[in-house]
């Protein structure tokens, strides 16, 4: 086990009565949501509740997060959009396409410390559709100005862009490119901008967060943990085909959430996470 997981730890299964969990976010008193796609719903886990049903009919959402004013934003896959959705489960579309085009499929977002959002875009044809082609070629991650109105391409030139996180300082992006197999970083400009992209790892992810010391979490065969300058500092077994997804949870933040297929499971971890 790396040396972030608390001595004698192991990953423990909370639940085992899902299709495919994904996309979980941590609220301001440390409970984690999270997605059942395939059965159309998000979920709340407490640590002191268990796991209880948030929200029927969830537009297919994938990655969740929540915002400063307590909103969950949510990758709306039902018809590739980005949703807020407010503590009542009251729905705003905050995008609905890209200059008259739909978008591949918003799949994960990450919101900067000023407000503005970053997703990723891939395209992963789903069942549900009654679409069965790209309206835009390119998969790109996208950048939603603070005012939540103004959408631009914030980074292109990759394959398949699948997880994302940032820094708590707003200063750097984190993009997993799942369909090259590699994680690159970027620098974020004051104006929301990217630039200095860098390779970070020569591994994508599904989904990744961070914790209080810069280190990064991938997902895929388990979880593996990198420092903050790429090293491997060693993986994090979980006994599921897959893992889709992470982030801290908890009262204090030492709770590790993992989204794994059909299963989610929890870690106990010497580190915290960041809200």
């Amino acid at each position: 086990m790396p040396e972030v997981v608390a001595k004698g730890a192991a990953p423990v299964l909370i639940s085992s009565d899902f299709k495919f969990t994904e996309g979980p976010a941590v609220d301001a008193s440390g409970n984690v949501y999270f997605t059942d796609q395939p059965n159309d719903r998000i979920l709340k886990w407490s640590p002191r509740e268990g796991i209880t049903v948030f929200m029927e009919g969830a537009g297919r959402s994938n990655g969740l997060y929540f915002d400063r004013n307590g909103n969950l934003i949510a990758c709306a896959d039902l018809n590739n959009e980005l949703w807020s959705i407010a503590p009542d489960k009251s729905v705003t579309v905050l995008v609905r396409d890209f200059e008259g085009k739909k978008l591949n499929g918003p799949n994960d977002v990450w919101i900067h410390p000023g407000g503005a959002m970053y997703f990723t875009d891939p395209f992963f044809k789903r069942n549900y559709w009654e679409r069965t082609e790209k309206e835009i070629e390119n998969e790109d991650v996208y950048y939603l100005a603070p005012d939540r109105k103004t959408l631009r391409v914030a980074a292109t030139g990759l394959v398949k862009p699948n997880g994302i996180i940032g820094t708590p300082d707003g200063k750097t992006l984190y993009v997993a490119d799942i369909g090259d197999g590699k994680t690159y970083v970027f620098d974020i400009g004051a104006d929301g901008s990217l630039s200095n992209r860098r390779l970070f790892a020569e591994m994508g992810s599904d989904g990744m967060t961070i914790d209080s010391k810069g280190n990064i979490y991938l997902t895929g065969r388990g979880v593996t943990v990198l420092n903050p300058e790429g090293k491997k500092l060693g993986v994090i077994p979980i006994p599921e085909n897959w893992t889709a997804n992470v982030c801290f949870g908890g009262k204090d933040m030492k709770t590790l959430f993992v989204t794994a297929s059909k299963s989610v499971y929890t870690v106990k971890m010497r580190v915290k996470g960041v809200r």
